[in-house]
């Protein structure tokens, strides 16, 4: 809270200024984003952990927009499959689970990931709103007790019918399933299921991509769905139902409702400041194999509580390793750990978010990573900005000069003027990569100004000092923008550039018009950004 000083009128002269400051703060939009939480039934890998990435991108790039945003990621710890390792490893699940936790964390944090909450759901805060959120709707009539046989997949924790399954086996991860029986409670799915559609119709926005929307209302919507078994007896490692302790509750009631439980959610409505702020959430970012659990089941849980459903749940591709799925059984597993002892953490930032398309998987091998790195980061961005310094400092002993544009200049400025909301728009329709190359065709763009308009031929004459000046404050300006962008993407690598070009100008705002940087401010630095690598060498390294 402000204080004011009356100071002979000072104070009431201010008094607007500040309060307008105040109401500001308060307006400030709020942004909420989150990725499903890690199983822990082994270390992730750097498949798993593109998803961490790419919500980071999207959370930086709101907050560097003027956003208030809460960014959420964390690990799932119950479950059959969960005990199943723990066992095999000679572990009390509990130490298991602290022991994945903590890689699940480190990968995220190797990576530059800037969650502001990672939440763990063998928290007791968690587990007790879990019960409540339980008991609440039994009690509502939305859960009932009866008994379940069906098929059952133990690496996925799920339960399907007969005519899910493909070729006797699981549907979602292809494995073999068990015939089982046992009593349990059932969530009324059936009966949120027009409400769920018309919902899904009224909300383009609600699920994406396309297909994956297109693929819920066809094959499982519109087939009519079935009541959802919410319970197990057969399993003592979840979290036990208050008023029935031999049932602990199954996987998604558990780990879904996370995304309101650390918020501070009530059943009761005694909601915390933080939930009434954040919620709903803006963005769920998921995996493509989990779609129906985040936009069939989740919805439905939060209509039963009566509470508003998140904006916009994406389904992103998978990042595949030379087009195979990334398993330990297929000994194709790459650990981000192991990945950054070889390349800086840019690199396979940049990597990740440029070669995971909207709706199709990506592919990762070491031949591709390297080329992308010294194509993109070396090439184009990192000789950009090593030559564009250097010139300066050879020609004018590195002061920016003051710029006299021409028709010249024009498609350079331009681009460079609409990139802030071109590149937003991609990225808020999840376009991740392509609002990434969209930055970077301002790179190369500059480049090709380079060979155009050949600095080192106008600084042969004195009389085209004018000109010489404009074109490498234009190619100075060009690389000031493009590198703010940078800093939602790669962004200890922004950082080092823009302190290379000695600006202050680093925020949005100063990059939706071209000409923020100063004439007359002097430039030291032209050392490499990155070292060029040796393809060769660093294969026989990492083999």
């Amino acid at each position: 809270m402000i204080k004011f000083i009356n100071q002979g009128g000072t104070a009431e002269y201010f008094r607007p200024y500040f309060m307008n400051f105040y109401f500001e703060v308060k307006k400030m939009k709020k942004f909420y984003i989150t990725t499903a939480i890690d199983y822990t039934s082994g270390k992730p890998h750097i498949g798993n952990n593109y998803e961490k990435v790419y919500a980071d991108v999207v959370a930086r790039f709101k907050r560097l927009e003027g956003y208030d945003v809460l960014f959420q990621t964390g690990t799932d710890e119950h479950g059959q499959k969960v005990k199943e390792n723990a066992q095999i490893a000679g572990k009390d699940p509990v130490d298991f689970v602290n022991e994945i936790s903590n890689e699940v964390r480190k990968a995220s944090d190797l990576l530059n990931v800037s969650y502001d909450k990672f939440v763990r759901t063998i928290d007791p805060l968690h587990i007790k709103k879990v019960q409540e959120i339980f008991e609440y709707l039994y009690n509502k009539g939305d859960i009932y007790k009866g008994t379940y046989e069906g098929f059952y997949c133990t690496p996925c924790e799920s339960y399907f019918l007969e005519k899910d399954l493909i070729n006797e086996s699981c549907p979602d991860c292809s494995r073999k399933v068990i015939n089982k029986k046992e009593e349990a409670y059932f969530f009324k799915l059936s009966k949120y299921e027009k409400q769920l559609l018309e919902h899904i119709n009224n909300n383009p926005e609600f699920i994406k991509p396309e297909s994956k929307k297109r693929e819920m209302i066809n094959n499982f919507i519109k087939e009519g769905l079935q009541d959802l078994c919410v319970s197990r007896s057969t399993l003592d490692w979840g979290i036990k139902l208050p008023f029935d302790p031999k049932h602990v509750v199954y996987v998604w009631i558990d780990a879904l409702s996370n995304y309101i439980t650390f918020l501070g959610y009530d059943v009761n409505g005694n909601h915390s400041e933080e939930f009434k702020k954040y919620w709903p959430a803006n963005y769920h970012i998921i995996g493509k194999d989990i779609v129906r659990f985040h936009t069939i089941y989740w919805p439905i849980l939060l209509m039963a509580l009566d509470l508003p459903l998140p904006k916009t749940i994406y389904g992103h591709p998978w990042l595949t390793i030379e087009g195979g799925k990334i398993s330990k059984s297929s000994g194709n597993v790459i650990y981000a750990d192991q990945l950054l002892k070889h390349f800086h953490v840019d690199m396979v930032r940049y990597f990740l978010i440029k070669e995971v398309p909207y709706q199709s998987d990506g592919t990762m091998s070491y031949d591709l990573l390297i080329d992308v790195i010294n194509t993109d980061l070396i090439n184009t961005l990192g000789n950009l900005v090593s030559r564009t310094n250097s010139m300066l400092i050879k020609y004018f002993d590195g002061i920016i000069q003051a710029p006299k544009q021409t028709d010249k200049d024009k498609e350079l400025i331009n681009y460079a003027e609409n990139l802030f909301t071109n590149v937003k728009k991609e990225l808020d329709n999840c376009h991740l990569s392509n609002s990434l190359n969209l930055i970077m065709e301002l790179f190369r763009k500059s480049n090709k100004y380079i060979d155009e308009n050949e600095p080192w031929n106008l600084a042969k004459d004195s009389n085209n000092n004018e000109r010489l000046g404009t074109v490498l404050y234009n190619l100075l300006e060009s690389i000031r923008i493009g590198s703010v962008l940078l800093k939602a993407y790669i962004p200890d690598t922004a950082e080092v550039i823009l302190n290379k070009l000695n600006t202050k100008e680093t925020d949005f705002n100063s990059i939706k018009t071209f000409g923020s940087i100063v004439p007359g401010t002097t430039i030291t630095d032209k050392d490499p950004l990155f070292i060029r690598i040796d393809k060769e060498e660093k294969l026989k390294e990492l083999s």
